[in-house]
């Protein structure tokens, strides 16, 4: 069974940066493509960044030039560099992944079959 468990969530003053990390079990080849989604409070869940097995990126408008998504393929294991955070960015932020190819929307969510739990980010001004 799939797993995805998120970490380096926290609290940070506005200007700051965290990293998120994502690592998956149970699944022993590459995933074709990994991503992180965020949900802040009476909000629908977002894409923000996503990557594909071969190096392909997409970015959502609000995390260009401030995020970069990267990952450690030999392991699967994904990363969210956030820069110059702003209290806009406080929400719950989701790993997925897609083991197959065939994604058209790298933003979707329906692009993706299995999910992380979450991992908290608040930002304060």
């Amino acid at each position: 069974q799939v797993q995805l468990v998120e970490s380096g969530g926290g609290s940070v003053q506005a200007g700051g940066s965290l990293r998120l990390s994502c690592v998956p079990s149970g699944y022993k080849y590459n995933m074709a493509c990994m991503a992180w989604f965020r949900q802040a409070p009476g909000k629908e869940r977002e894409g923000v960044a996503a990557l594909g097995r071969l190096g392909t990126t997409e970015y959502a408008d609000s995390a260009k030039g401030r995020f970069t998504i990267s990952r450690i393929n030999a392991k699967n294991t994904l990363h969210l560099e956030m820069a110059s955070l702003k209290p806009e960015d406080s929400a719950v932020y989701y790993c997925a992944a897609r083991p197959k190819w065939g994604i058209s929307n790298y933003l979707a969510q329906a692009s993706y079959n299995y999910w992380g739990q979450g991992t908290q980010v608040t930002v304060s001004s």
